[in-house]
């Protein structure tokens, strides 16, 4: 079966009763040439490189379920996700669950029952218990999120 559109993948999920990770990965990529429009627009604040940036929607076992379009990687994860449509889906399939990485946390508030969401990080004066059960919940949040089992292998 092939999904090729976000309300494929949404649809599908409904039916099967399948929890979502949505991820933005970035891809490192050639720098522009010169004189070429929007030339500065690859340059990921994050990476501080040349980038591409694409959206991906995985199953609970980590297949890949769609690849969206690739944009320029100084666009923000969140900006990508509405362009895309994702956001619309997830008010038109009220029942659907969706697990996000950090980039999409105004997901996570927009739709509160539906997405979850990493744990912000505690205050730099916050005890050490409490900062260490934040590293602890973001590790598995992203295990999950990636669709990996990282056995045996640190952070």
């Amino acid at each position: 079966m092939r999904l090729r559109t976000p309300a494929d993948v949404f649809a599908y999920a409904a039916a099967e009763n399948v929890t979502l990770r949505i991820d933005g990965t970035e891809t490192q990529v050639r720098r522009p040439k010169v004189h070429r429009p929007g030339r500065c627009a690859f340059v990921s604040g994050r990476k501080k490189q040349n980038t591409m940036k694409t959206t991906t929607i995985r199953d609970s076992l980590g297949r890949t379920l769609w690849s969206g379009a690739d944009r320029p990687g100084r666009m923000h994860d969140q900006t990508g996700m509405r362009t895309e449509g994702i956001a619309e889906q997830l008010r038109l399939h009220s029942q659907m669950k969706a697990e996000i990485d950090e980039g999409y946390r105004g997901l996570a508030n927009e739709f509160p029952d539906q997405v979850s969401a990493p744990p912000k990080k505690p205050k730099e004066d916050a005890q050490l218990g409490e900062q260490c059960g934040w590293r602890e919940m973001r590790r598995r949040q992203g295990m999950v999120t990636d669709g990996l089992l990282r056995v045996g292998r640190r952070r």
